[in-house]
């Protein structure tokens, strides 16, 4: 019961964040065209499921004519509307007005600012505050996305009465965090990791579709290409246990998935997304359709 489509409108955005699972940047490809939106916006009516439509990246706002556009299509065809911003046009309190009044007109229902140390060193003054007191000015439906640095926080083990590092922050450790944020942190043995802790891989409740066609599960986990198939038809007939990524993740986590394709790997990660994310990425010939774009993987 697929219930929400998120456009990642385009992969370009304006900063280049350690943390970003998608490897976005000022140089990344990848935009939709109005046309590739009417054409998904046409799939979700026939799926017959669909409630919300969510826009964001990348940097939405880039291209905001076009995005301002596919919402006014999507709002009049019923959808509920989502948009995901890291505010940076919010140079001043009142210039936020601006950039926000059309989306008060078109009643969109969620308004979601990446407000963290990511994104501005001022958290006094940031984009982001801005942009957030801007928004309830305007009654618009708003809240904050925060992302800290990983930190390693110790819990009780109530077993064995002891401290059991664990890593605090709500990193997703897939792509430029792989890069960038593991190092130093504790990690577990492989063997460890016999499930996807953070994806209904069996049962999506939303995917996340990018202009070269792919239909993100997760991150770089893709259903299959909606240019070549359409989406309605993709989303009838995914069978997640006939998937040859998605299958072996659902019966064993990325344990299973380095094991049925004999992966050489390392002994210990952070943790299942750090160890997924890089069994992938040593997959990425072998599944080219299922594992797209190269570029969410660091690769051009």
């Amino acid at each position: 019961m697929l219930k929400g489509i998120h456009f990642l409108l385009t992969y370009m955005c304006n900063l280049k964040c350690d943390h970003c699972f998608l490897y976005c940047g000022p140089d990344a490809k990848g935009t939709f065209t109005l046309n590739q939106i009417k054409k998904v916006l046409d799939e979700a009516t026939k799926i017959g499921t669909i409630e919300s439509i969510y826009f964001e990246g990348g940097e939405p706002f880039l291209f905001y004519p076009l995005m301002l556009e596919a919402i006014k299509i999507a709002r009049g065809m019923g959808f509920k509307i989502g948009v995901v911003t890291n505010a940076y046009y919010a140079t001043s309190k009142e210039d936020v007005g601006l950039w926000y009044s059309p989306l008060c007109t078109l009643k969109i229902s969620d308004l979601s600012i990446s407000d963290d140390l990511y994104h501005s060193e001022d958290e006094k003054d940031s984009p982001a505050k801005r942009a957030l007191s801007g928004a309830k000015k305007l009654s618009l439906p708003v809240d904050s996305i925060c992302i800290e640095k990983p930190t390693i926080e110790t819990r009780r083990d109530k077993e064995h009465d002891k401290g059991a590092p664990v890593i605090g922050g709500g990193v997703k450790f897939r792509g430029r965090a792989v890069e960038k944020l593991v190092e130093g942190l504790p990690k577990k043995q492989w063997k460890e990791f016999k499930e996807c802790p953070d994806e209904d891989l069996k049962n999506p409740k939303r995917v996340h579709l990018d202009s070269y066609g792919n239909v993100h599960i997760c991150q770089g986990l893709s259903m299959g290409n909606m240019w070549e198939t359409p989406l309605s038809i993709l989303v009838a007939k995914y069978h997640a246990e006939s998937h040859p990524i998605c299958g072996p993740l659902i019966k064993g986590g990325p344990a299973l998935l380095a094991k049925e394709y004999s992966v050489d790997h390392d002994s210990e990660y952070v943790d299942a997304c750090h160890f997924c994310y890089l069994i992938r990425l040593a997959l990425l010939d072998r599944f080219p359709k299922y594992l797209a774009p190269r570029q969410v993987y660091g690769l051009e």
